[in-house]
């Protein structure tokens, strides 16, 4: 193995280990809940008390990792990382319990940014979608195997799978201090059209406005989705917890393996608006097709071809991003995590409140902002796109 890959593998590693960590809570989550008489409510506080400090801090630790280095943010992250986890072990009271999630999401808008950008630095144009297909398949991997490993763990001590993430997360940043090494900077400036606008304004710009509100738009969307399915297969089709487990699990897996085996051939051969307009317009459809099935296997293969569909646009936003960001890395990944925040924390809160009222309800306010979300890839032009048409 030589030494880039070596790079990329502790790169992958250390973003399995932080989902790992958070996909190690799931299973856990009702013994604490009885242990510290904690609500659901309270629960849902904590979860969005994550999401909170992720959409706060990652903009500032985008602007960190373009300023400070890749390595630094990486490590601090990971750092952060350990102690939130530990903390989680250790804690007896609910604020003990917030202050670790908060950690928690401050220690993923350190990580993601960085290795967004760490990735971008060592690779080439033709070679960054792979890379990122991979990126994506470890975050996803890290989430399967959580909840196994968690539940695992907790049959010999609740506790014990925030322990085992703690010390995972310290082995991780010392094989990264070992191993990682300060990559250098992509030689590329960031593309005139980027450059029109400073600071935050830097949001509007063409060539990352569109991208940025597909970024938001897929994130709530499936936000949405993904937090009311085990409700919605439950109220309408009777589903078990075992049933709703390998529904999802299923779909996460044939997920990897698109983004492993097929991602980085659909963008040579479409690009990356294409794959996210494509991708866009099955889950979309598949989305509303969930209201009207009834079979077992049908919801079964509707689910699993929706997940792969999300799967796709995530990677396929980031590649664009990235390709376009020249050195603009970091401000690209902190933004990137942020738009994603939002989503992930109104997503839940619009899909919770139309759930009370029908369950058909999430789906098809998911189907309508996602629509929303294809209809701006028609008018989304690449940078290139921009030049060609100025040249003529």
């Amino acid at each position: 193995m030589n030494n880039h890959m070596v790079v990329l593998f502790t790169l992958l590693l250390n973003l399995f280990i932080a989902f790992l960590g958070i996909g190690l809570v799931i299973p856990i989550t009702p013994t604490i809940m009885n242990e510290l008489n904690i609500s659901g409510a309270v629960v849902g506080y904590m979860v969005s008390a994550f999401a909170l400090a992720q959409l706060i801090f990652s903009p500032l630790a985008g602007r960190a990792v373009d300023k400070y280095g890749r390595k630094p943010m990486i490590i601090s992250g990971l750092f952060i990382f350990s102690i939130s986890e530990l903390l989680f072990g250790l804690g007896e009271t609910v604020e003990v319990l917030f202050i670790s999630r908060i950690l928690g999401g401050v220690s993923a808008a350190f990580i993601m940014p960085a290795v967004t950008a760490f990735i971008a630095d060592i690779t080439t144009t033709q070679t960054r979608p792979k890379a990122l297909g991979y990126m994506s398949a470890a975050i996803s991997t890290g989430f399967i195997i959580g909840p196994g490993i968690g539940g695992f763990l907790a049959e010999i001590s609740t506790r014990l799978p925030f322990f085992f993430a703690a010390g995972f997360g310290m082995f991780a940043m010392f094989l990264s201090l070992l191993l990682l090494k300060e990559p250098e900077r992509q030689s590329e400036t960031a593309h005139q059209y980027g450059e029109q606008k400073k600071g935050f304004g830097r949001i509007l710009s063409p060539m990352y406005f569109v991208a940025f509100m597909v970024v938001l738009i897929s994130s709530f969307g499936l936000a949405s989705f993904e937090s009311l399915f085990s409700l919605f297969v439950d109220r309408k089709f009777g589903f078990t917890p075992k049933d709703i487990a390998l529904v999802i699990s299923i779909g996460a897996i044939v997920g990897v393996i698109v983004q492993v085996g097929l991602f980085d051939r659909l963008t040579r051969w479409w690009g990356e608006i294409r794959v996210i307009r494509y991708s866009l317009l099955v889950s979309t459809l598949l989305v509303l097709i969930l209201t009207f099935v009834t079979s077992y296997w049908s919801i079964l293969l509707v689910t699993i071809l929706v997940f792969v569909g999300f799967d796709l646009v995530r990677p396929a936003v980031t590649t664009y991003l990235s390709r376009i960001a020249g050195n603009e890395q970091g401000f690209v990944g902190g933004m990137n995590s942020m738009f994603t925040s939002v989503g992930n924390i109104l997503g839940p809160i619009a899909g919770g409140l139309l759930f009370d009222i029908n369950f058909n309800y999430p789906f098809y306010f998911a189907t309508v902002v996602l629509a929303i979300g294809i209809s701006l890839t028609f008018a989304w032009k690449s940078p290139e796109a921009i030049e060609e048409k100025a040249a003529v």
